[in-house]
C-alpha cells in the first residue's frame, strides 16, 4: 500500500505512543512509525502487554499496528524516509550544573535535532511534542538549518494536552488543538500541513494556530494554571480541618460560580504526574532567566503548597497514631500519581512511603496497575517495604490505610472485611476524598480525609 505521507515519532513514551496511535486510527493514508532508543520499550509495544496503561490504548493499537502504525528501533533510517517528524522525547528537569532543579535537561532535544540533521537527505518539518521552554525552536532551527547541505527545515510547535487516565479520549475530541509556527510563507504551509492532519477528525474551529513562541509558553503555561488550582483548594482544606467547614461543600460552593468553575477543585493529598511540578519549575526558572522573581516566587509556592499538603498529611496520621508508628503495618492504598494509569512519576504515594519510613513504620502498598514502577522507584529501600496485588492483604494487621489514589475499585471494596482484617483502633485516611466516611465510621474505623474536621 501506498502513503499520502510518511510520518515519524522519535519517542515512544506517554505521549508518543498514544498520539501516535490515534493519528493511524484516523488518519490511514498516513504511514505512521514510533522509534526509540530503548529496544525493549519498542518490544513492549510490539507485544500484547504494552509499556503503558491508558484505558482503550491496547485496542486501538492492536487494530492499526502492522496496517499503518509501526514500531521500532531504526531511526536513522526513518528519519531519512520521513516527511514529518514528531519530537516527543524526555525533557526532565536538571539534576546537575546551572539551573539545576528547576530548568529542563534539554540534552536529549539537542541529539535529537542533530541526529535529524545527520540522518536526512531533504528539509522536513519537525514538530515539537515533547513539553519545552519557550524558544527552544530557536536552538533547533540553529542546528537544523546551519546545514551546508542547502536543507531548510520547519519546526512547528504541538504541545499535547492530555490528561493520563484519560489520554484516548483527550486525543479523541480535544478541547484544542494547537499548533504553532513562524509567519513566514514557509512556516505557514508547515502549519498548515500539520492542521491537516487533526483536520481528519477534530472540527477547524477547535484547531488553534499561533506564533511559535505562543504556542511553548502555553504548554508549561496551562500546567501552571491548573496546578495552581489544585494547591489553592489544597491549601483552604487546612483551613477547614481547623474550623469544622467542609472542602467538599466548599468547592462545590464556588465552583457554581461560571468565572471560576468547578473542575480541578478536587482536594487531596497532592498532586503528582510528570508534567505539573517539572513545568512550574521550569516557569519558574523561566522567570529568573528574564529577572521576574516576584512571578517566579508566585509560580514556586504553588509547588511547596503541592509538597506540605502531602507531608501535612502524613502527620495527621502520626499524630492519631499516638504520635508514633514505629514497627506498625501501615497500607498505602494507590502508588500511581492518579487512576487509570501506571504512572508514578511525582507520585504524592512515593513521597508518604519515604516519610512513613522515616518514622521506621512498615509501609504495604497495594495498586491495581503500578507495582512494578513502584518496586523500581523504591529499588534502594525494597527490604524495608512490603507489595502485594490484593488489598486485603494489605490491610491485614495494618494500624492505618492510607489512600492515595483514586482508584474507584478502592471504594468498592468490602470495607466490613477490612475493618476485620486490621489491628484496632483501624484508622483510614482518605487522601482522594473518594470513601463515604459515615459509612466507614459505624463500621468501627476512625475516619480520616482531606478538607473535613
Amino acid at each position: 500500500m501506498s502513503f499520502e505521507k510518511k510520518i515519524l515519532c522519535i519517542g515512544a513514551g506517554y505521549v508518543g505512543g498514544p498520539t501516535m496511535a490515534m493519528i493511524a486510527k484516523k488518519c490511514p493514508q498516513y504511514q505512521i512509525k514510533v522509534v526509540d532508543i530503548n529496544p525493549a520499550r519498542i518490544d513492549a509495544w510490539n507485544s500484547n502487554e504494552l509499556p503503558i496503561y491508558e484505558p482503550g490504548l491496547k485496542e486501538i493499537v492492536e487494530n492499526v499496528r502492522g496496517k499503518n502504525l509501526f514500531f521500532g528501533t531504526d531511526i536513522d533510517e526513518s528519519i531519512k524516509e520521513a516527511d514529518i517528524i514528531f519530537v516527543s522525547v524526555n525533557t526532565p528537569t536538571k539534576t546537575f550544573g546551572f539551573g539545576a532543579g528547576k530548568a529542563s535537561d534539554l540534552q536529549y532535544i539537542e541529539k535529537t535535532a542533530r541526529n535529524i540533521l545527520a540522518a536526512s537527505d531533504r528539509g522536513k518539518i519537525v514538530v515539537e511534542k515533547s513539553t519545552l521552554p519557550v524558544r527552544t525552536a530557536e536552538s533547533m532551527e540553529r542546528i537544523l538549518n546551519g546545514n551546508d547541505k542547502g536543507m531548510r527545515f520547519q519546526i512547528v510547535s504541538n504541545p499535547e494536552f492530555l490528561a493520563e487516565g484519560t489520554a484516548i479520549s483527550d486525543l479523541e475530541n480535544p478541547d484544542r488543538v494547537l499548533i504553532g509556527g513562524h509567519p513566514s510563507e514557509e512556516g505557514l504551509a508547515a502549519v498548515e500541513e500539520i492542521t491537516k492532519i487533526y483536520a481528519n477528525w477534530v472540527p477547524r474551529e477547535k484547531i488553534i494556530t499561533t506564533n511559535l513562541w505562543s504556542s511553548e509558553l502555553s504548554k508549561l503555561t496551562a500546567n501552571a494554571f491548573l496546578a495552581q488550582r489544585v494547591s489553592s483548594i489544597n491549601s483552604i482544606s487546612a483551613l477547614c480541618e481547623k474550623t469544622g467547614a467542609n472542602v467538599d461543600e466548599i468547592a462545590n460552593a464556588i465552583g457554581k460560580d461560571s468565572r471560576i468553575g468547578s473542575k480541578f477543585l478536587k482536594a487531596s493529598i497532592g498532586f503528582g504526574g510528570s508534567c505539573f511540578k517539572k513545568d512550574i519549575l521550569n516557569l519558574v526558572y523561566l522567570c529568573e532567566h528574564y529577572n521576574l522573581p516576584e512571578v517566579a516566587d508566585y509560580w514556586e509556592n504553588v509547588v511547596k503548597i503541592n509538597e506540605w499538603q502531602t507531608t501535612r498529611s502524613v502527620k495527621r496520621v502520626l499524630r492519631s497514631l499516638f504520635n508514633t508508628i514505629t514497627g506498625k503495618k501501615i497500607a498505602v492504598f494507590g502508588f500511581a500519581f492518579k487512576a487509570d494509569t501506571n504512572d508514578t512519576r511525582e507520585s504524592p504515594a512515593h513521597l508518604v512511603v519515604r516519610e512513613l519510613l522515616d518514622e521506621r513504620a512498615i509501609p504495604v502498598i497495594t495498586d491495581y496497575k503500578a507495582l512494578p514502577d513502584a518496586k523500581r522507584d523504591l529499588s534502594d529501600v525494597l527490604d524495608k517495604v512490603q507489595f502485594t496485588e490484593d488489598p486485603y492483604e494489605a490491610a491485614k494487621d495494618a494500624h492505618a490505610i492510607l489512600l492515595c489514589t483514586e482508584w474507584k475499585q478502592f471504594a468498592a471494596l468490602d470495607w466490613q472485611k477490612i475493618y476485620d482484617l486490621m489491628s484496632k483502633p483501624a484508622l483510614v485516611f482518605d487522601g482522594r476524598n473518594i470513601l463515604d466516611g459515615e459509612k466507614l465510621k459505624k463500621l468501627g474505623f476512625e475516619f480520616m480525609s482531606i478538607g473535613k474536621a
